[in-house]
């Protein structure tokens, strides 16, 4: 296997953790957010104010985006099968 290969599947593996990450992460950025200003413009310090909403929303994109995840998952690991034997040697 050589260096360009290993970089390669580097990359890939962190494009398809990123693209896989991020619908979760946007929700809970946008969650987070919209309850800082609400807290900020009603002087509602409650933590669990904050924590309960991402709870909730990250819960619903998993099951909103859960299959399209899975999808992503299952086509990197057949992808990292199916050219095994050029990895191996």
């Amino acid at each position: 296997m050589t260096q360009e290969t290993v970089l390669s599947m580097a990359e890939r593996s962190m494009t398809v953790i990123f693209v896989v990450a991020g619908p979760l992460l946007v929700v809970a950025l946008a969650l987070g957010l919209t309850v800082a200003v609400f807290q900020a413009t009603t002087q509602i310090q409650e933590q669990t104010l904050a924590f309960i909403p991402k709870i909730i929303g990250v819960l619903a994109a998993v099951v909103v985006f859960g299959a399209w995840m899975l999808g992503q998952l299952t086509a990197f690991t057949e992808e990292i099968y199916t050219n095994l034997h050029n990895f191996i040697g």
